[in-house]
């Protein structure tokens, strides 16, 4: 059974994700914001201040102010921004990662890199494509058009004016210029502060039991471990129960709802850990226990787990309640889906997506297909306190839902009709729960004027939300399709980012824009590698470190070793994970280069 399941989730994602219609498996998220974070949603051009747990993606943009840091994930790569720092996302689907870094400093610590994933890094001079798990830091002065490119452990490859070279671990390249690139190679500095905290963080996340239960490519799967406890619950298997909330607390009740392109409604957490538990597995009452446990769902070998706006279902419908409905007036109401229900999105997508968004809680491909939304009697809506209902006003104007909440009478509630898994309730500019106030810190413009380098072509930027907002109304609650999508962007097309490709050898386009293409960069097989490089050229990083980031121990970076920890034996319909083998850990062959080098230089 294993063997099969492993298969068909293969062939089903690959067909799933293989279809335009079809919204991308996997978010950024936003998991740690320390000092002022600005985020600012591709569909507008308004800054707001970040929020935690909010989901990123293709034309989304991230500010860290000055004293400012924060730290995202893209599955179980972890990408950190030290202050002043000016980070888009330019394109994520299954298969790209590509970040643009127009002015501050990045960490990305890449665990895992499958064989047609593409992870880029663009800035103002080149673009640096991360071929393998390993740690780079990358700093950029856009105002002097100087890029420091460092690789820990890992291998990069630059292009950009002309050229394309090697970064090798334990290596760093200074690149001025772009149209005349110049290089200057080196050993990698010692870490200062912000690579002490990158380091501290990456440790922390390596000896994390819940990679024990859970593919590490699920986001959000690093803070769970602080936040709650596993245990083996019959039938469910190994489940996740949280050990600190709230009175009263039940599933997606504190938060807010927000609208996020290309889902829809999308349930935003208030708590440091609720990011997997919202968009991954599902939730069930504990009698035994008297407590709600997380389920994440059978473990796949090889299967990425695929990302979900929230799973729930809403209820509603004329027998609900007397004034109490789901659309332009009245209520909107929710329940968590438990183990083994089907979750079918709200939004346009193949059936073979929702295959491969289920099969790890619905085994029974049959079920899958052919259950339709209100055949099924769903096991949490007679849950005393699963229901959560509140006033339009506040599902629609991203209000925290736990201060809004109505009681309605128990009867009404456990009778009500499932409707799907979104209500029939059109967005507005502010349901995008992007919060613009005055104390908002906004990146200088130059920094978000600059063109960048680009060796993947990103598509082109999202249609703007008052470009939408006419027949988000005309059809409520569901988002657009991609052939509207494209139309409307065809009748009213958006300012494009001034990009500048590179081909394999390095050579630059003029600024423009073009159809999405997927691609990694390519050695240019007519430059010599040199690997005898002085240790005299080491480059210093443009960016000091903050004054919150723990104090520089100075020497060699050590970061955690690869491996996954020991895990208990296996429960029933949830086995421990072994979903990639351990990424080969560096650090040995690093010291023996550094060595080298060393040496070298004394000579």
């Amino acid at each position: 059974m294993r063997k099969f399941l492993y298969g068909f989730v293969l062939v089903a994602a690959g067909c799933a994700m293989a279809q335009d219609a079809d919204p991308p498996s996997r978010v950024a998220r936003l998991n740690l914001i320390n000092g002022p974070v600005s985020f600012r949603p591709g569909s507008v051009e308004d800054w707001g201040a970040a929020t935690l747990n909010y989901p990123l993606t293709t034309g989304d943009h991230l500010w860290a102010d000055d004293g400012a840091y924060a730290e995202l994930h893209i599955g179980s790569t972890a990408i950190r921004m030290n202050a002043a720092t000016a980070l888009s996302v330019l394109n994520l689907d299954d298969r790209v990662a590509q970040l643009s870094v127009t002015q501050g400093a990045i960490d990305v610590h890449v665990r895992f890199i499958g064989d047609q994933e593409t992870y880029e890094v663009d800035t103002p001079n080149v673009a640096i494509a991360l071929l393998r798990p390993g740690d780079y830091r990358i700093n950029v002065d856009g105002d002097n058009t100087v890029t420091v490119a460092t690789v820990r452990t890992g291998q990069a490859e630059v292009t950009g004016g002309g050229q394309a070279f090697s970064i090798s671990p334990a290596e760093s390249a200074t690149i001025t210029g772009t149209d005349q690139m110049a290089n200057q190679m080196g050993q990698a500095p010692p870490p200062d502060q912000f690579d002490q905290w990158c380091i501290d963080r990456d440790r922390t996340e390596q000896s994390t039991v819940s990679a024990r239960y859970v593919p590490r490519e699920t986001i959000g799967y690093e803070d769970l471990d602080q936040y709650g406890v596993w245990r083996n619950v019959p039938p469910y298997g190994y489940v996740w129960m949280p050990t600190s909330v709230p009175p009263g607390w039940a599933p997606y009740k504190f938060g807010h709802w927000a609208w996020v392109e290309p889902w829809g409604w999308t349930w935003v957490d208030d708590a440091p850990w609720g990011f997997a538990p919202f968009h991954y597995g599902r939730w069930a009452f504990a009698n035994a226990m008297g407590a709600w446990v997380w389920v994440p769902g059978r473990l796949v070998v090889g299967a990425r787990p695929v990302y979900a706006p929230a799973l729930v279902a809403f209820v509603g419908g004329p027998g609900f309640a007397v004034g109490v409905g789901v659309g332009g007036v009245g209520m909107a109401a929710w329940f968590p889906l438990g183990p083994g229900e089907v979750y079918r999105p709200a939004y346009a997508v193949s059936p073979a997506y929702v295959t491969s968004i289920n099969i790890v809680h619905v085994s029974n491909v049959t079920v899958i297909n052919s259950v339709a939304v209100g055949n099924v009697r769903y096991i949490n809506q007679g849950v005393p306190g699963a229901v959560v209902v509140v006033p339009h006003e506040a599902f629609v104007g991203a209000r925290p839902i736990g201060a809004a909440v109505v009681v309605v009478p128990r009867e009404q509630i456990v009778n009500a009709r499932v409707i799907g898994a979104a209500p029939p309730i059109a967005p507005t500019r502010v349901s995008l729960g992007v919060a613009v106030g005055a104390n908002v810190r906004v990146p200088p413009a130059r920094f978000a004027d600059r063109a960048i380098v680009a060796k993947t072509v990103p598509p082109p930027p999202p249609v703007s939300f008052a470009a939408r907002e006419q027949e988000l109304r005309a059809n409520p609650g569901r988002p657009l399709d991609a052939a509207r999508v494209n139309a409307l962007r065809a009748s009213a097309p958006a300012a494009r980012p001034m990009v500048r490709t590179v081909d394999a050898g390095g050579h630059l386009s003029r600024p423009a824009g073009a159809p999405a293409v997927s691609g990694r960069p390519a050695m240019n097989p007519n430059r010599p590698m040199n690997n005898d490089r002085p240790a005299s050229t080491r480059p210093s990083y443009s960016n000091p470190p903050t004054a919150e980031h723990p104090a520089n121990t100075g020497g060699e970076v050590n970061r955690p070793a690869e491996h996954e920890p020991a895990h208990p034996a296996a429960a029933a319909g949830n086995t421990p994970n072994t979903e990639h083998p351990a990424n080969a850990d560096q650090r040995t062959q690093v010291k023996k280069d550094t060595r080298k080098n060393a040496k070298k230089t004394e000579k």
